[in-house]
């Protein structure tokens, strides 16, 4: 009894103490099933042996003065073995479960032969289903947990302390379980058993929510939901975020989550919550980022947007992202300025004022014609018809400008031009326009009428038709026809001839055949319309045989007679030909020289040898073309592409030789290739090859990216630096010199057979056919046996008087293609007739320096222009005088002074001056070939010339003059106005 006193004394001394420590060993949630400390109530726990009870339950006070029950049990000495069990635990979900334990602990020393230790055992039971004699009290079926040894034990005078022992039980696999006590020769007090089990408790990371989470090992992967307005965001894994939850009920780590804010809603202070956008400011993605302001013309409705509304009157194109600004259409184009060419009209126009705040404008061009109607009423107008040509585009153009062919004489156009960008469309209002009413010039021919047949045969027919027509006082220079055959393998396919007279022959054609026929005539101005199609038909067989053998007879004597006259010709052509070749081929090896010699492929009796010869064949096969880039002297020319096996595929030019050719017409065509073929040079066009086994023949040289150099400079007006232009010079001397060294006479140097790839590389091309002199002509021009016409504006003098072509002719050549490349594709000598033309050069004047042209570059283009042609630089002192100049860019800022001088070889007034004096500002820019800007100069307010001559680069723009060399062309002239103190004439 003494020691149970001891043991009393110290469990309800030790219980005051114990309560401030209740919970030190619990770590996160915990979810207890039994604590005895929080009984009020006998806990009723079975004992064993039941008449012998020696596991006494007690009542204590705590901290608190609250009534606690205490087992407690002493037998030192006693060898046998006392149970005490509780009642039937439930475990819930719970797997793991944990016991603690707070008891004291008497030492052994007050007495012999006793234990400081017990043990303790569980029983599982999926149901409260123990007795008094059920299960058994031994170790199996109870299975023993653990034994459990006292680390302070109590003892008479020393400080009073307890123990407290914290047990795992696992793996719990039934609904509940029963523990038991088993105390041996031990003096001892149980203050308390706590039984639960441990939870990791609801948690927020990374924008994810995870629930409270039982670890039912140990570590539980937990799996949570993103929080409010957080997602998971597109082209994520749609795993769910998860957590590992560890048996201790702690949260092990970082979450897996990919879950971040919504759009509209950014990250708050933390990583738990989302907070919304507020009122103007957006979000349109999801992720990390945080709210922008509502970009230019829009804002949000409500907070939490994913994007800004666009205001009234603003739009946002589909292709635009949500953080654009609205824009809206652009407002209508300004100024425009048409300039009619016969059948042709170019438009020009100005930016708008207002481009909608997009940098993707473009325009569109809508074309109406309109006819006369009843007398007092106004014109009716209807769209054009597919007969009208835009070029570069009817739409989607970038570029301020544009051509119309295709247009009817005598005929009233609209062109209404619309500015569009890329809310037009959204915005389902009519785009802004500006309209420009244009008549077509009247001196093109009137359509051909009376179109007949004649007379026909079996293969041929013969037509006849009224002269055209004309509304002035000019001529008919030619009429073409076109004709088909309404069935068989070419049916639907245009053949072309061309007439000087109201008649012609169509030969080649197939008997008992119907075919459809059109003519048109040809003026100055340009060609007509076709007329209406006739319907004519060739002969059936034997209807014809007795003209035809007649006909054979006068055929075959006329044939003999040629051939006669062609074979005296040949022999004497031969042997000048072989005399002139040993005398150059003697020149050559007298200085030293290996270059290879030009051979004419029309000297060789069959010119098909020539083409097979220099001319490389190729599979029709490898050529795709892709379309049509222009029309040549023979048929289409297209662009195409090369894919020879083994090589890169790459661009090529294609020229192809029209149907319904003549043996002739094969022979010309190809002689072009045969001269290229013998050219290698990086300034001349470069032969790729030619098709001659397949329909249509074609020729197939290197594709020149910019086209012919004098429209390119045309478009590119006052952009390329001053050595820039001297470079391309250069390239297309060196071409010369090396035709020149070649001993080949180009005989047709201009800008136009100049074409230009995407390097600004210059090559010289257009090797055609001999040309001769028209006779008996009012306006001397060289016209090539196909009547292809020239104008002589290129030609040397005595080229022009005595058909002496020679090298020193392309100097003089050469010299007309520099002037055209410092005034960017100016015509030379202006509107100046040709027989002027030849006067003024008869009289030794020469082309003035265009605007801002080098003092070095003008006083070349005068030693190419020496009358006298010894005493014309060659092409190899041209070369080395242009390298000098590249060489020493200092040099190429010395220009004339403003204004005519003595000293310059201008165009004289004794000549027909190519502008008169002008007395209005209208008068003024007509001179200056600058009628465009007419109604712009006149709105802006420069009505008079005095107003005009104080213009300056600022006043020009906001005339709305933007081009820069239509720029210095106006200041040139101002310039000229300032220093005379007249009217503001050409320089030239």
């Amino acid at each position: 009894m003494e020691v149970r006193r001891v043991l009393r004394a110290s469990s309800c001394g030790l219980l005051l103490l114990l309560h401030p420590l209740l919970w030190s060993f619990s770590r996160g949630d915990e979810e207890v099933l039994m604590n005895t400390k929080l009984a009020t109530s006998d806990l009723l726990w079975t004992n064993y042996p039941p008449d012998n009870r020696q596991w006494e339950e007690v009542s204590g006070l705590d901290d608190e003065g609250n009534s606690v029950r205490i087992h407690e049990i002493c037998t030192l000495g006693d060898p046998d073995s006392y149970w005490l069990r509780t009642r039937w635990i439930p475990r819930g979900e719970a797997t793991t479960i944990y016991v603690e334990i707070r008891f004291t602990m008497v030492e052994c020393s007050l007495k012999a032969h006793c234990k400081e230790t017990f043990n303790l055992y569980q029983y599982q039971a999926d149901s409260d289903e123990a007795t008094a004699t059920h299960p058994a009290w031994m170790e199996n079926p109870y299975v023993k947990v653990a034994t459990v040894a006292a680390d302070h034990l109590l003892f008479k005078g020393r400080e009073r302390r307890f123990n407290v022992k914290l047990l795992r039980l696992e793996p719990m696999q039934k609904a509940g379980f029963h523990l038991a006590f088993q105390s041996q020769s031990a003096c001892m007090a149980l203050l308390s058993v706590r039984v639960f089990y441990r939870k990791c408790p609801s948690i927020r990371r990374a924008f994810a929510s995870f629930p409270e989470t039982i670890p039912h090992s140990l570590v539980e992967q937990a799996q949570g939901v993103c929080v409010e307005n957080a997602i998971t965001p597109p082209g994520e894994l749609s795993q769910p975020p998860s957590m590992l939850c560890g048996e201790d009920g702690q949260w092990v780590g970082q979450p897996t989550s990919s879950c971040a804010c919504r759009p509209g809603y950014e990250t708050g202070t933390s990583d738990v919550r989302c907070r919304a956008c507020t009122s103007g400011r957006f979000k349109s993605e999801s992720g990390p980022s945080g709210c922008r302001v509502c970009p230019a013309n829009s804002n949000t409705r409500i907070p939490g947007s994913a994007y800004c509304l666009c205001l009234p009157g603003y739009y946002r194109a589909d292709s635009d992202p949500p953080h654009a600004a609205c824009t809206r259409p652009p407002s209508a184009p300004r100024s425009i300025v048409s300039q009619i060419n016969d059948t042709t009209v170019t438009l020009e126009w100005s930016e708008p004022l207002d481009r909608g705040g997009r940098p993707d404008l473009t325009y569109r061009i809508i074309c109406s014609i309109c006819r006369p109607t009843a007398k007092g009423l106004a014109s009716s107008c209807s769209p054009c018809d597919d007969g009208v040509l835009f070029k570069p585009a009817q739409q989607g153009l970038t570029q301020r400008r544009v051509v119309v062919g295709g247009l009817i004489p005598h005929s009233s156009y609209s062109f209404t031009i619309q500015a569009l960008n890329g809310v037009s469309e959204i915005s389902q209002v009519e785009p802004s326009s500006n309209r420009v009413n244009v008549t077509t010039r009247k001196d093109v021919p009137l359509p051909v009428v009376g179109l007949r047949r004649v007379a026909a045969s079996e293969s041929t027919f013969t037509l006849e038709w009224n002269a055209a027509l004309l509304q002035n006082q000019n001529h008919i220079l030619d009429y073409q026809l076109r004709y088909y055959a309404k069935d068989g393998e070419d049916a639907g396919q245009w053949h072309y001839l061309s007439s000087r007279t109201s008649s012609v022959v169509i030969p080649g054609l197939r008997r008992s055949t119907q075919y459809l026929v059109q003519v048109r005539a040809r003026s100055q101005a340009g060609y007509g319309p076709f007329s209406a199609a006739g319907s004519f038909s060739t002969l059936p067989d034997g209807v014809a045989h007795g003209q035809l053998v007649l006909t054979a007879v006068l055929v075959s004597l006329a044939i003999l007679l040629l051939m006669a006259a062609v074979i005296i010709a040949l022999c004497c052509y031969r042997r000048r030909r072989k005399e002139s070749q040993i005398s150059d081929k003697i020149g050559h090896y007298q200085m030293g020289q290996t270059m290879k010699v030009y051979i004419d492929p029309f000297t060789y009796e069959d010119p098909n040898e020539a083409v097979r010869e220099f001319a490389k064949e190729i599979d029709a096969s490898f050529v795709k073309i892709e379309e049509v880039i222009g029309a040549g002297e023979f048929g289409e020319v297209c662009r195409g592409r090369l894919r020879v096996p083994g090589r890169k595929e790459n661009y090529v030019a294609i020229k192809t030789l029209k149907g319904g050719y003549t043996e002739k017409q094969r022979r010309d065509f190809l002689s072009e290739a045969s001269i290229m073929g013998q050219f290698q040079h990086p300034n001349i066009i470069h032969l790729e090859g030619v098709i001659t086994t397949s329909c249509p023949v074609m020729i197939l040289t290197e594709f020149m990216e910019n086209g012919a150099l004098d429209s390119f400079l045309r478009v590119n007006d006052g952009q390329f630096t001053t050595i820039q232009l001297v470079g391309m010079l250069r390239g297309i001397a060196a071409g010369m010199k090396y035709l020149s060294d070649m001993s080949f006479v180009h005989r047709d140097l201009a800008a136009r057979n100049i074409l230009v790839n995407s390097n600004l590389v210059c090559k010289v091309s257009d090797f055609g056919l001999s040309r001769f002199l028209t006779e008996n002509s009012s306006d001397p021009t060289y016209t090539s046996s196909l009547g292809g016409k020239i104008p002589i504006r290129w030609t040397a003098p005595e080229a022009i008087a005595y058909r002496k072509f020679t090298s020193a002719s392309d100097a003089w050549s050469y010299g007309i293609v520099m002037w055209e490349v410092m005034s960017y594709g100016e015509r030379p000598y202006w509107d100046m007739s040709n027989q002027d033309v030849i006067n003024a050069i008869e009289q030794d004047y020469r082309l003035p320096p265009p605007p801002e042209c080098p003092a070095s570059l003008h006083g070349l283009m005068l030693d190419c222009w020496q009358k006298e042609r010894a005493n014309r630089p060659r092409f190899c002192d041209v070369v080395a005088a242009l390298d000098r100049l590249i060489r020493n860019p200092a040099s190429l800022k010395v220009t004339h002074p403003e204004g005519p001088s003595p000293s310059q070889p201008l165009l004289d007034q004794r000549i027909p001056p190519p502008l008169s004096a002008c007395g209005s500002v209208s008068e003024w820019l007509r001179a200056i070939k600058m009628e465009r800007y007419e109604q712009s100069f006149l709105q802006a307010g420069f009505t008079s010339l005095d107003l005009v001559s104080q213009l300056d680069t600022e006043d020009l723009l906001r005339v709305g003059v933007t081009l820069a060399g239509h720029q210095k062309k106006i200041l040139s002239s101002i310039q000229t106005l300032r220093i005379h103190k007249v009217s503001p004439t050409m320089v030239y």
